[in-house]
């Protein structure tokens, strides 16, 4: 099963980074391979987020859509995806970000997927790992370009 694993230090503050994070309707305009993305429904439990959301991903002529429930958690600058319905077997996404500073934090970043069937494994693994291979640098690119890239101290 593939496997992402990435602890990033950035120049951002950890709520900044939480907001981009959370902020999922934007996804399309800058996460590699998302296509679109649709809050289905949204409630609140225990002072977290509840979202229902598709996202549909694509490259080319494949396209494909899956449903994930995503939890928001502000207390604990905590973000999880899992997996509810699409082409995978598995898939949960988690996102941390530590505070190590006023102005800097550290990116946690883990995913974890495997396709339900082989043939689409072996046509959109390769390009999904290279994607997810860029999903934190392209949300520090998108933190640069909405909060401005801070200087080192």
């Amino acid at each position: 099963m593939p496997h992402f694993e990435d602890h990033h230090p950035v120049r951002h503050r950890a709520e900044d980074l939480f907001a981009l994070v959370a902020d999922i309707e934007r996804y399309p305009e800058f996460v590699p391979l998302c296509q679109s993305l649709v809050i289905r429904n949204t409630r609140q439990r225990r002072g977290r987020d509840i979202l229902i959301a598709d996202m549909t991903v694509g490259y080319k002529a494949i396209r494909e859509t899956f449903t994930c429930q995503v939890v928001l958690d502000g207390e604990s600058n905590t973000i999880t995806a899992s997996y509810i319905d699409g082409p995978f077997r598995f898939l949960e996404n988690r996102w941390h970000f530590e505070k190590t500073g006023e102005r800097s934090s550290i990116i946690h970043f883990v995913l974890d997927y495997e396709f339900k069937s082989r043939a689409l494994a072996s046509l959109m693994g390769a390009m999904f790992d290279r994607a997810f291979a860029k999903f934190v640098s392209a949300f520090e690119a998108r933190a640069d370009e909405l909060y401005g890239k801070q200087e080192e101290n």
